[in-house]
């Protein structure tokens, strides 16, 4: 059982890392290094596995005691040549070097006299296919595969030095067929290593736009978080503007009433009277509060709780009338048909803030409110007969002055609608609003 757990886990894990994804520096540094180990370790062992073969052909193929002494001389001079080169080329670098190229030479020098002497030495002499470009110049590149190619060509022709014509023409074929597989070969390597050197540039790029986008995903992070502190400054400072509004159309207006009831009762001896306006100081009172309240909650006037747009108008006119004692007329023209919430609350409290400036500003002794439906537009328009002003000389709202002229604007603004306001002193005040006409489904 351990020793099937084992097994199990080793798979495991080797199936784990084949799944692994590999990007491509990876799996280049890994390519490198397993031919930096070949290039290390494989001379070792191809040049004994030669010397077996040099040992297992003795007696039908070296056969004087002159050739058996000078084959081991060779294999024991190649073995220090490679022990010289693994203690040396740690101090090269990868590319070409003069001791590289001398290297290069000697160990082809061995390959060669031992092909010579047995052919079975080509299999060391190989080793020539490879690392060329490594250790050569380049243009002495050509130079050392064609005499690796002479040494393996004469070793399959059945060694040096051939022994009648037809053998010649055989190592000639043979060396034929290895120039032609060094050219093949060599094409198909430049055109790997063009490949690479894209593939290579194609990745910097690629980390640079990384790079690059990550960079980008920062700074819109950073965007995103001032947009939403941002947004929430704009929301608190609306909520603040709406709430302002909201109590000048209610609150504010609601003090003036009731100041101007008190006022009457503080100024008449008939009981009767007195009674009269106490009474409607306190209904204006009640009113005011409960308007406030809704306010506060981000609700609709009470007005428009129980009736449509024009109803609601229809009895703030009649109520400001009785109220001020100024004559007022409520005029529908087109279709009525019922509106946005937010439209017909639009619309009411710009409507009762022009009657307000009427009373408090105009001297009016008629007051006329026209609310007319019109294709895709509502229109509400509130003419007096007062004193007028100049609308060009109208001093901006101060801290203290009232949300008048300015509220009614940001209200039709808000809705994406407009107020216009014409006026002469000695002819009067026309104040007109203009909004999408949006329905109440929609």
């Amino acid at each position: 059982m351990g020793i099937r757990r084992g097994i199990t886990s080793r798979l495991t894990r080797g199936a784990a890392a084949e799944a692994a994804p590999l990007d491509a520096a990876t799996a280049h540094a890994q390519v490198e290094r397993r031919w930096e180990l070949f290039l290390r370790w494989g001379p070792y062992a191809l040049l004994g596995f030669t010397a077996v073969l040099l040992v297992a052909t003795d007696g039908f193929l070296l056969t004087s005691t002159a050739e058996r002494w000078a084959a081991a001389g060779l294999v024991v001079a190649g073995f220090a040549l490679q022990v010289w080169w693994t203690l040396v080329s740690p101090r090269h670098s990868a590319g070409p070097s003069t001791a590289g190229a001398v290297y290069y030479g000697v160990r082809w020098a061995i390959a060669f006299v031992l092909s010579w002497l047995n052919p079975f030495a080509a299999f060391y002499a190989v080793l020539g296919y490879f690392g060329a470009e490594r250790e050569l110049p380049r243009r002495m590149v050509p130079v050392g595969l064609f005499g690796t190619a002479v040494t393996i060509a004469g070793s399959q022709s059945g060694g040096f030095p051939p022994g009648d014509r037809a053998g010649w023409l055989l190592f000639a074929a043979v060396l034929a067929v290895h120039i032609v597989l060094i050219y093949v070969f060599g094409q198909l390597a430049l055109h790997e290593e063009k490949r690479a050197t894209v593939h290579r540039a194609t990745i910097a790029e690629l980390e640079e736009t990384n790079a690059r986008l990550q960079q980008a995903l920062d700074e819109n992070a950073a965007l995103h978080t001032q947009l939403l502190v941002q947004a929430r400054e704009a929301g608190v400072a609306d909520e603040r503007r709406r709430l302002a509004a909201e109590i000048h159309d209610t609150i504010a207006q609601g003090l003036t009433g009731i100041i101007a009831q008190l006022q009457v009762v503080s100024g008449t001896a008939d009981p009767a009277l007195a009674e009269e306006h106490l009474n409607r100081a306190s209904a204006l009172a009640r009113h005011s509060l409960g308007e406030a309240r809704r306010s506060v909650q981000n609700l609709g006037p009470a007005a428009l709780e129980h009736h449509a747009l024009p109803e609601a108008l229809k009895q703030t006119v009649a109520e400001w009338a009785e109220r001020t004692g100024v004559r007022a007329r409520f005029t529908v023209t087109g279709t009525a048909e019922p509106l946005h919430d937010e439209i017909e609350a639009t619309l009411l409290r710009i409507a009762q803030e022009a009657l307000s400036n009427a009373d408090r500003h105009a001297g009016a002794g008629r007051v006329g409110v026209t609310l007319s439906y019109m294709a895709g537009e509502v229109a509400l328009d509130v003419r007096d007969d007062g004193r007028g002003f100049e609308p060009l000389a109208v001093e901006p709202r101060s801290g203290s002055g009232g949300f008048g002229l300015d509220g009614m604007r940001a209200r039709a603004e808000r809705v994406a609608g407009a107020v216009t306001v014409e006026s002469e002193r000695g002819q009067g005040t026309a104040v007109s609003a203009r909004v999408p006409l949006l329905r109440h489904d929609q």
